[in-house]
């Protein structure tokens, strides 16, 4: 997680309400529709990725926000989310007649419990920065406590961690607040056969690059990801073919936010290995981005490959909740 002090406030133009359940209470929130990608341009493709459309989302109530990562069920319209406060957040994408984000709906959100059924308020122990759906089993990584936890599916909304996963990197070379933001859970059928993959955001080795790691399966391993110009990873999701679309911020006074999208071949993915992968996207304050931390990719009902991009706003109004969908054309 990073504060992004010079993001721009931008003034919404809000409509259309959902309804979210937190703590048992009925939460407005509101959604306006993102019709472009790059601003005062109605260009759509953007190398392989064809902009379809986003959303920009906001609440009155204090929990909504944070947003670090977000899974899709393969209905590609129900979804998980974690928040870095320490709390699940699920619901439903909406679409209008064309097929294009509308809004949010059914979204709740609750508190995540540790594995003595324990919350925390902060983001101490519960700094919750990456998920993968697994089988029966929602796993969930956590920056600062560094560590990745088992939850049960269904039930996780009101369950304890079940299983802690060794992470194979030593606790040594993580920092603090730039653990393993990536969890990502490989096809069954992949070289990775089900595999679960962690990468942090900035912890390195000697040589400079992220830190990367197999956690299970035949391939189960320690690898690494080339530190490449002034990017750090915030997550991933594997497409169906077993190749790692991973999601890169930047921010620096420099250059200011920006955001890419790498693409990883499933076959450089091993242990030992340095991966590296073509850039598919980059964007900067040119273009509808903000603090971009979730990436998850689902196929459509027509089979093509759509990617969801979620932003975290840090619960600052300088910063932004955003919903960006691509099409991946290649």
């Amino acid at each position: 997680m990073v504060r992004l002090s010079c993001a721009a406030l931008l003034a919404l133009c809000l409509a259309g309400d959902a309804s979210i359940a937190v703590a048992g209470e009925s939460v407005d929130v509101s959604s306006r529709v993102i019709s472009t990608f790059k601003i005062g341009s109605s260009e759509t493709k953007f190398g392989p990725l064809e902009f379809l459309g986003g959303l920009e989302m906001v609440s009155g109530n204090p929990l909504f926000g944070s947003w670090s990562s977000i899974r899709f069920r393969p209905d590609g319209k129900h979804f998980v989310g974690v928040l870095d406060t320490g709390h699940w957040l699920t619901g439903s994408i909406e679409r209008d007649q064309q097929d294009k984000l509308s809004g949010v709906s059914g979204v709740g959100i609750a508190p995540m419990r540790n594995g003595s059924g324990r919350t925390f308020e902060g983001k101490g122990h519960m700094d919750a920065e990456g998920l993968a759906l697994k089988g029966d089993q929602v796993l969930v990584s956590f920056e600062q406590d560094h560590r990745v936890e088992v939850y049960p599916d269904p039930g996780f909304e009101t369950s304890s961690s079940v299983a802690s996963i060794p992470l194979l990197v030593p606790m040594r070379s993580l920092r603090g607040g730039r653990g393993f933001e990536t969890l990502a859970a490989a096809p069954p059928e992949s070289a990775l056969k089900g595999a679960t993959v962690i990468i942090s955001e900035e912890s390195r080795d000697r040589g400079r690059n992220v830190h990367g790691a197999i956690l299970d399966g035949p391939l189960k391993g320690r690898f690494a990801v080339t530190h490449n110009g002034d990017f750090d990873p915030t997550d991933g999701a594997f497409l169906p073919d077993g190749d790692l679309l991973l999601l890169e911020r930047r921010f620096n006074i420099a250059n200011g936010i920006g955001m890419r999208i790498r693409r990883i071949a499933a076959a450089e993915i091993r242990p030992d290995a340095v991966v590296d992968g073509k850039i598919l996207l980059t964007a900067d304050f040119g273009y509808q981005i903000d603090n971009m931390e979730g990436l998850d990719a689902f196929q459509a009902p027509d089979g093509s490959t759509h990617v969801i991009i979620v932003s975290d706003d840090n619960h600052s109004i300088l910063e932004r909740n955003l919903m960006l969908e691509f099409r991946l054309t290649e």
